[in-house]
């Protein structure tokens, strides 16, 4: 048995149809193939039989057409066309030249084609790629089937145009997520999240609708990705595309209708206090300190009320107006350094050099670290020749065996007890993490070692700093050579400092996340392993899923208790946070 399908039960059927003679064939996409605009209906027409079409013998005509109107239109020279025998077989027939540029559909045609093909569309559910011909003025489906190039989109309850912001991306995570990885993330985010192809995405069409929330969206997004301030210029340029609000008065800002992207422009000011980021990060850890103890006495329901409470006291740290506040401040001022500096001293995106080596830069303190790990473990050849062959994940404990495995075991136990939640995709909760595949570290140590000297980690943070410190001291004496040089550099240090008191702290709202995402994953590993023990579900491994072997105990259907329906729910999706 396949698919549920029991084979016993299945007949043997023959279909039978009537051959047809067309004046002319061809191919219909419900939506372009090439820019996938679902409201752009592609035909594509030949004479004679559609073989000389798809076997590329002939270019084809092609109309596109929009809402019941042909918006182009391009006339091919024809060639041959192939025609079919009714004794059988087919005949290939040269076209006269003056015949050769014909349109092969008439306009009422094209239009009569382009009704059918939204109704076989509407039918189905889903864009079409549909094979057709024509006799005698009526036109026959021959084949009708989902395009599958065309990227999948959110749904809408509308038919108007919409503009996507893909989360994953903005957060460096272009894999789909896994449902529980959705739902989850899904859960700690401010505003409605849609899913298309297994990735998150923010519908901004409102806020570009109207000129003041457009310019506020656009910057915002801008700052973190130019890229994706390109595409929304380009999008924006094309007047028709969105509708202009019919009151723009009443027209909602980014902080109402996308909480989750708050603009600079509503922020008040921040005071200049690098003790801020310190107090934030101390609040932060103890916060997930107090997580941790708490929710070892959950169980059950109680489990997952508590975890969702957790994630209104994560969405409260997330998108507190200190916390956002303060890397906003360190981006506009980025933003400020970038543009006048270039304006006044025709030298480009000094921020980089000047944002080098700060303090409280969460991702920078990892790489860091790796190279002083490293350096723990280069005095000890037995120790690296180990590490050279592992492929268990348990080395770390037979790894103190060895000359220096015990320091070794301690440097990376300390690394992975700070960073050992993270991992590449770390916004899925179902990714595995450092902590439960160290052995994803190895190479990255191994690596250390070999390309860099003793106390790299020290000489690089000290060489960024003097870099950046250098930078600054350079551009304040240029700058007050200039007319009213004195204020602008004094305003120009104001700026570098907010830069470098506050930029490395951008890193740590994330943090944050996958640091309480690994406390929830524990927890609901934990209680999966105890539903496993009490034989209500059946843990899977790879090689299970492998073989399809997606099996669970059939007495589960049968028990009503409220608890461990609640509980099947959540963790029947246990296989995608295997350790």
């Amino acid at each position: 048995m396949q698919n549920r399908f029991d084979h016993s039960q299945v007949y043997i059927s023959v279909i039978v149809q009537r051959m047809v003679f067309p004046q002319a064939s061809g191919i219909l996409f419900t939506a372009d193939p090439i820019t996938s605009n679902r409201k752009l209906l592609t035909i594509d027409a030949s004479f004679g039989l559609g073989e000389a079409l798809v076997s590329g013998l002939v270019s084809a005509d092609c109309y596109k057409v929009q809402e019941e109107e042909i918006v182009d239109k391009m006339i091919a020279t024809k060639k041959m066309s192939i025609y079919g025998l009714k004794e059988g077989g087919t005949e290939t027939q040269q076209i006269d030249p003056d015949q050769q540029k014909t349109q092969t559909l008439t306009e009422q045609q094209i239009l009569q084609l382009a009704r059918i093909g939204r109704q076989i569309e509407a039918y189905f559910g889903y864009p079409q790629d549909i094979e057709w011909c024509l006799v005698d003025d009526t036109f026959y489906i021959v084949q009708s089937r989902p395009i599958t190039t065309l990227y999948p989109i959110p749904e809408a309850n509308d038919r108007e145009n919409h503009v996507y912001v893909s989360v994953g991306h903005q957060q460096m995570m272009t894999d789909p997520l896994k449902p529980l990885g959705m739902s989850i993330f899904q859960l700690t985010s401010f505003g409605p999240r849609f899913n298309a192809g297994g990735r998150l995405f923010v519908d901004i069409t409102h806020n570009l609708a109207s000129p003041d929330s457009r310019k506020m969206i656009i910057d915002t997004l801008g700052k973190s990705d130019p890229l994706i301030k390109d595409a929304l210029m380009t999008i924006v340029e094309r007047e028709d595309f969105i509708k202009s609000p019919p009151n723009e008065k009443k027209e909602l800002s980014p902080i109402k209708s996308n909480k989750d992207m708050p603009s600079a422009g509503f922020q008040a000011p921040i005071e200049n206090d690098p003790t801020i980021v310190s107090d934030l990060i101390k609040s932060s850890q103890t916060s997930i300190e107090e997580l941790k103890h708490n929710i070892q006495t959950k169980s059950g329901s109680d489990l997952f009320d508590f975890i969702l409470e957790d994630i209104q006291i994560l969405k409260k740290i997330l998108f507190d107006p200190q916390s956002f506040g303060v890397f906003m401040a360190a981006i506009d001022a980025s933003v400020w350094i970038n543009e006048n500096i270039n304006k006044w001293l025709g030298e480009k995106n000094v921020a980089d050099t000047l944002s080098q080596s700060v303090p409280n830069n969460i991702t920078s303190e990892m790489g860091l670290d790796l190279l002083d790990v490293a350096d723990v473990i280069r005095p000890y050849p037995e120790v690296i020749d180990y590490l050279q062959h592992v492929k268990d994940d348990n080395f770390l404990e037979k790894i103190v065996k060895f000359d220096g495995g015990r320091v070794t075991q301690d440097a990376i136990y300390a690394f992975l007890n700070k960073y050992g939640m993270r991992c590449a995709g770390e916004i899925d909760i179902t990714k595995t993490r450092w902590s439960e595949k160290p052995t994803t570290l190895v190479p990255l140590i191994l690596s250390n070692i070999k390309n860099h000297e003793p106390n790299a980690g020290n000489r690089k943070f000290e060489q960024g700093r003097r870099v950046a410190l250098k930078k600054e001291q350079e551009l304040l004496d240029r700058l007050k050579q200039l007319p009213d040089g004195e204020q602008k550099a004094k305003e120009t240090k104001r700026m570098i400092s907010l830069i470098r008191n506050f930029i490395g702290y951008r890193e740590y709202p994330k943090y944050c996340i996958v640091n309480r995402y690994f406390v929830y994953k524990q927890a609901l590993l934990k209680e999966a392993k105890q539903l496993v023990q009490a034989n209500v579900m059946i843990w899977l491994t790879s090689s299970c899923r492998s073989r399809k072997c997606y099996q669970t105990d059939k007495r589960w259907a049968t028990n009503s208790c409220a608890w461990n329906r609640r509980v099947y729910r959540n963790i029947v999706i246990a296989e995608y946070v295997q350790i």
